[in-house]
């Protein structure tokens, strides 16, 4: 584990040499969080190296969480420091589909292509092409933010509570976001709350071909992956590495999204 955490602060640490700009203010690769125009935030997430996948040691594992395989980060980029809100899909998309209103509860009863839809809309709105859904890989990489447990803040799923909504104190439906404690990279909500849609098509057994750098999943598939659990989960389910997947038109309740931005480069 050391050396992945070793290896992440240093590629932190060089990426902040790195200037990076941005419409409608100016954002420097070093700044840890940035502000878009309709209140995103955003945290400054370092490239770097990781263990990806489940520790049988830890935790326990499906089959399409194994084999566990280092996965390499070559760009730092920017993660939404919480899931889209409501009051954030209001200002790009003019609706709201979710049904536990509020406007700083996750956005939920969204599908992948609606995602797909904010993100080319909020680019449109910022005149570049940055913003994207994070990679299956970046998502756990931020979401285990230097750490090699079952959870970020360890393997006690009795600590659950401390850091997520799920079935265990969610009062079965979403809350309002960054009410819960971050991870060590400050990123809110990573578990539970809304399941969180990610970039890639699913494959049940796509880590048995253990791909090393910028892993972004199978080139084809019926489904796309979500991660992260949600507010009608159990504790089981709000783990760094299990993985969800339903048909990329699929809505439902639990389903929403965290953006990625990409540096410019």
């Amino acid at each position: 584990m050391g050396k992945f955490i070793s290896f992440s602060l240093l590629s932190f640490l060089l990426s902040s040499l790195v200037l990076c700009w941005f419409p409608g203010g100016t954002a420097r690769s070093q700044d840890k969080t940035f502000t878009n125009s309709v209140g995103m935030e955003f945290v400054l997430i370092p490239s770097g190296s990781f263990m990806m996948g489940c520790d049988s040691s830890l935790e326990e594992c499906h089959d399409n969480e194994i084999p566990r395989h280092e996965v390499s980060i070559s760009q730092a980029f920017y993660l939404g420091k919480f899931p889209v809100t409501q009051a954030q899909w209001l200002a790009v998309m003019e609706n709201n589909p979710s049904k536990f209103e509020g406007r700083r509860n996750p956005v939920e009863q969204i599908s992948w292509h609606d995602a797909q839809e904010f993100v080319g809309r909020l680019n449109a709105k910022e005149g570049h092409n940055r913003y994207r859904l994070p990679t299956e890989a970046e998502w756990e990489y931020a979401a285990r933010a230097g750490t090699d447990m079952a959870y970020f803040f360890g393997s006690d799923r009795n600590e659950l509570s401390r850091y997520a909504w799920y079935a265990g104190n969610s009062g079965e439906k979403t809350q309002p976001v960054g009410r819960k404690l971050p991870n060590p990279w400050g990123l809110y909500d990573v578990y539970g709350n809304v399941f969180e849609w990610v970039l890639d098509w699913y494959g049940k057994k796509y880590y048995a071909n253990r791909p090393g750098t910028d892993l972004k999943g199978p080139s084809y598939g019926a489904n796309r992956v979500l991660r992260g659990g949600s507010w009608y989960s159990d504790a089981g389910i709000c783990r760094s590495a299990y993985r969800s997947y339903f048909t990329p038109d699929y809505r439902f309740v639990t389903m929403g999204v965290r953006l990625a931005l990409s540096l410019d480069q």
